[in-house]
């Protein structure tokens, strides 16, 4: 714009209609990362029936914005859920890239233990919102069978494990091992039952 240019409407006032809204969109969205985060923390140091009033303290935001961003207690748990879910399926390419398949595959596992173990709290009020419809059906199934897969592939490329295998029969391995390891089982007991399954996947 010259010098002699009168600024554009948009120009002059951002973020009403005509001009741009990026930062309010930032500023949501800082928001509602910060809500996430500090209702993961509230969550795993206790459970779900956490005050929704103090997340959003932790957060530094009022209860509104907590409520803007997340109309029930319902919906912020499956943020919670889907954030760590995110980061239980998207650190399996890195562990792939760090350690040898067998190695990696059992790293993975550990890790998606330790996400099992802080949702069980948690479960209770992501099935009623599923089978209320109120709360979309997860494909976390799909996420984590995926992620296992790309362990067995690399696998049966260096020899590592067995190329026989589907990705889904392991998936229900591990589930397996957790639904017969319940809150009150020994870490020992859950650790030895996991090594039993990688064992079962080698050549």
């Amino acid at each position: 714009m010259t010098s002699d240019q009168e600024p554009t409407p948009a120009a002059q006032h951002p973020g009403r209609p005509g001009g741009t809204d990026r930062p309010l969109r930032a500023h949501a969205r800082r928001n509602r990362e910060s809500l996430v985060a500090a209702a993961r923390a509230a969550f795993a140091a206790a459970d779900d029936t956490v005050p929704l009033e103090g997340i959003a303290r932790e957060a530094g935001v009022g209860i509104g914005t907590l409520y803007r961003h997340f109309p029930t207690r319902e919906a912020l748990v499956e943020a919670v859920y889907a954030a760590e879910l995110d980061d239980v399926t998207d650190s399996a390419a890195a562990l792939v890239d760090e350690l040898p398949p067998e190695q990696a595959l059992r790293a993975w596992m550990k890790r998606y233990a330790a996400f099992v173990a802080t949702k069980r709290t948690m479960l209770g009020t992501l099935r009623k919102g599923w089978a209320s419809g109120s709360l979309a059906t997860p494909a976390t199934r799909e996420r984590i069978t995926a992620a296992i897969g790309a362990f067995l592939a690399e696998g049966a490329r260096t020899g590592a494990l067995r190329a026989d295998v589907e990705a889904d029969d392991v998936t229900a391995m591990v589930l397996g091992v957790f639904l017969s390891t319940g809150a009150g089982t020994g870490t020992a007991q859950l650790e030895r039952r996991l090594d039993l399954v990688v064992d079962a996947l080698r050549p």
